[in-house]
Formats: C-alpha cells, structure tokens, sequence
C-alpha cells in the first residue's frame, strides 16, 4: 500500500488558512480548497491582496461575514502585524474622549506612568496590550454551560401554543372542533414566545483597572460566543466597540485582535465622557435600548461626576437593567464611598461585586430570574 504523497511545503500555509476558516464557522468545500491553491499557482501572487482576491474568488465567504474573513486572513498571514491601525488609529469603531492635549493633561511619562493600577489618572496613554497564555476557569466554563437556559429573556411578538396563556387559539380551536362535529370542547391557548435579551457589556481598561483587565476580556469572549445578542465596548480615554473581533471562536486569536483594535489600554479613566460619547452616537446608544447593560469599572473617576451621573441616567431610562460591578464591592456591607459610585448610586439596579470572574458570572447568570417583561 503506497503512502500518500507529502503535502508540498509552499501549500501548507494556504491550507492551514482553510483550515482555520472551517474552525470559526466557514463552510468550506474539499472543491474550493483545490480552487484556492490553483488560483495562486494561477496568478503567481506578488503580494497579500492577490492572496486575499484569489481566497474571495475561490472560498466564498458570506457576505454578512465578510470582515470576520478579513480579520482571519489577517490574523494568518500577517501575524502580529495583522491589524494596522490607519489614519492614525480612528475608524467607525472607536470614539476619542479627549483632544490629545487639554489643558494642563499632559501625556505621563515613564517614570510617572501608573504602574501600579490603584490609581486614576485623566492623561491619555495609549500603548498594545499582550495577553499572556489563556486558560478557562470553572467559572467561565459554568458561564458558557448555562448561558442559553440562564441569561434574561424578553417576550417577542410572536405566539406559541400552550396549555395556559392569555391568548386564544382560534385556529387551533375550531380546527379540533371538526372532529366533534363542530362542538367547542376545549378553547385552545396562545403565549408570547421568549426571546434572548439584548446584552451590552462596557469594561472599563484604564490604569485603575488594569489587574483585572485580562479576566474580563475572558469572560467578555465567553459571553459573546454564549448568547446571541452581546454587544461589548471598551473604555479608558477612548470608547472602542470591540464586538467584531470577539466574536472569533478561538479566544486567542480573538483576543489578539481586540488587543489591536483598543489603543488605550492602562490609560486614563474618563468614564462619564465615554458613557456620554456612547450615548451620542445613534447607532450605539440603540445598543442599550431594552438591553441588559453591564458596567465592569471601579469607578475611579478623573472627569466631572455630574456628565457621569446625567449619563448613568439616560442610560437607566433606556435599558432594562443596569448593573455596575466594581472591584471595591468586595463585601456583604459595602457602601459607595467614591465620588463617582455615590452619584450613580440611585440610577443603577445593581451594584455588586466585579472582582472575579466568579462573582461576575454568577452575577450575569442571576439576571435571568429577573421577571420577563
């Protein structure tokens, strides 16, 4: 029995690329992959972008997924350098909070840089955060087990039958009254169907932060990949939505792309201007509308209380729940004692301990017996 021939070495590189599209949800057909490799042997590309053209032509992405590909092309071929940030950084997806010099906010320096992360600052720093070797704790691995069952539900439009409801089933009804010649015996009953609530979820990445940034980007992963309608934002000195690269099934590479698409990791922390920003921009601020919303910051905050407090405010009036989960709340009998937390206090339906993954899992699980409205 005669061995396989060996894959030739230039063609690994591509078909490891398919292979990483079939493992983030790509249906690829063996018939693509041999139209993939003879497209480039075809073209003799000269450059990425005759890869990525002669991989459109060939393995046919969705349309509606067409940036998740671009981000995978990216991520394979370019490695660490796969996400250049253009025109200086900005793009649709991130909302500067503060002009790069105001007032007396100077940027820090090294010696003066925040290392420690207990601390607010307001200056803008920007730098690449590197995530080190993931693991799954018990906790998000509960998170991604119970999700489906547990998260908060919404009543849709749409009706399902059921043994009791407060609707009626005509239909159904007259259909079972042929078979006893046209005598109603049981009125037949209708509900609303349950859907999956929107979920928005905003990290705060500032310095102040920073020892607990990694663990949250884990569970903002395992949220996202759980439930249908997750929508999450980053902020520091910028507001950056980071939805699209975390919706990459594995979470290295997904949090590898998040890394690249937020600039201001370990920075300032100006969380009343992000809020407000967010709540500016139509397309963002309808994220929040009949959502879950959920806050992860200390509420160290550098800028005014009152823009903070005023934005907390329209966000409760638009959401179906809020909830800030702070690090500081770490007992049964925790009072706010910042500026920041007193002013939000009243506007807020939870305000609970964020300082593990645990706590906050068991937090996100727990909304899900919050009456359905």
């Amino acid at each position: 029995m005669s061995a396989e021939p060996e894959l030739p070495r230039a063609a690994r590189v591509f078909i490891s690329f398919v292979g990483l599209l079939r493992t983030n949800g790509f249906a690829v057909a063996p018939e693509q992959t041999t139209s993939f490799l003879a497209a480039i042997q075809l073209l003799g590309p000269r450059s990425l972008e005759d890869i990525r053209q002669a991989a459109l032509a060939t393995l046919a992405p969705p349309p509606e997924r067409r940036a998740t590909f671009d981000r995978l092309f990216d991520l394979h071929f370019r490695g660490n350098e796969a996400i250049e940030r253009v025109d200086d950084g900005e793009d649709d997806e991130t909302v500067r909070l503060q002009e790069e010099a105001r007032g007396n906010d100077e940027p820090l320096l090294s010696d003066e840089a925040n290392e420690s992360g207990l601390a607010a600052a307001r200056a803008e720093t920007l730098v690449e955060r590197r995530f080190a070797q993931l693991s799954t704790t018990d906790a998000l691995r509960r998170l991604s087990r119970e999700a489906p069952r547990r998260l908060p539900k919404r009543r849709g439009h749409r009706r399902m039958r059921a043994r009791s409801g407060p609707y009626a089933d005509l239909r159904r009804t007259l259909r079972d009254s042929v078979r006893s010649d046209g005598e109603i015996l049981r009125l037949g009953r209708l509900k609303r169907r349950q859907r999956p609530r929107k979920m928005l979820l905003l990290i705060d990445v500032s310095g102040s932060m920073k020892t607990r940034t990694e663990e949250n980007m884990k569970f903002a992963h395992t949220l996202v990949q759980a439930a249908p309608s997750v929508e999450v934002f980053t902020f520091g000195t910028r507001l950056t939505r980071i939805t699209r690269p975390l919706r990459l099934k594995r979470r290295e590479q997904a949090l590898r792309a998040a890394a690249h698409a937020v600039s201001d990791w370990d920075g300032g922390t100006l969380i009343g201007d992000a809020l407000q920003a967010f709540l500016a921009v139509p397309r963002f601020g309808g994220y929040a509308r009949g959502a879950a919303v959920i806050i992860v910051s200390d509420g160290l905050e550098r800028g005014e209380p009152d823009a903070l407090r005023d934005a907390v405010a329209k966000l409760s009036r638009r959401a179906w729940r809020v909830s800030w989960l702070t690090p500081l709340a770490a007992g049964p009998d925790f009072r706010p004692q910042t500026e920041a937390l007193v002013a939000i206090e009243r506007f807020v339906d939870d305000l609970v301990d964020g300082g593990s993954s645990a706590s906050i899992v068991a937090h996100v699980l727990a909304l899900g017996q919050r009456r359905v409205a």
